[in-house]
């Protein structure tokens, strides 16, 4: 049985530079530092769904967040392809990673300081969350969200209870 959400893997060119990014501009703390993931172990986890699956890896996250995490994922032997690039939000699949912020206007003006592109202009207000999207580096889009009702889970601000 399925019991709970445990990562989002994020397939980079360069591990190292996606970590500092991570880490440096937006803030979240490296868990797992950088490693080479390479041999039999991996070969029998990843080997027929990747021709070469050796790759430089890291957990990068918040404390006490438990598994939701993103892994920062580089493939050694294998050539990034530029097919999510030309990928739009609302193609099947992954579309986003969301991140909770506690003040949007505040967070969006030091990243915006720090170079992070923005794909929206300024901050909506929708089902009593504040929201806005930008893009890393390597075409990972993420939304900020500051919730109106901090203790409960983003998803339920709109709920009548509590």
């Amino acid at each position: 049985m399925i019991t709970g959400l445990a990562h989002s893997g994020v397939c980079v060119p360069d591990c190292d530079a996606a970590v500092a990014f991570y880490r440096d501009v937006l803030g979240l703390r490296v868990l797992s530092p950088p490693y080479v993931m390479d041999g039999a172990a991996i070969r029998d986890d990843m080997g027929q769904l990747v021709a070469d699956p050796r790759m430089k890896a890291a957990i990068v996250g918040f404390d006490d967040d438990g598994d939701r995490v993103l892994e920062v994922i580089e493939y050694l032997g294998t050539r990034a392809g530029r097919q999510r690039a030309a990928a739009a939000l609302t193609d099947a699949g992954l579309s986003h990673v969301g991140l909770i912020c506690d003040d949007i206007e505040a967070t969006r003006a030091e990243l915006e300081r720090k170079g992070v592109r923005f794909l929206v202009d300024g901050v909506a207000d929708v089902a009593r969350v504040r929201t806005t999207w930008f893009v890393d580096p390597w075409g990972v889009v993420f939304i900020l969200v500051e919730k109106s009702r901090p203790q409960r889970p983003y998803f339920a601000q709109w709920a009548q209870r509590g």
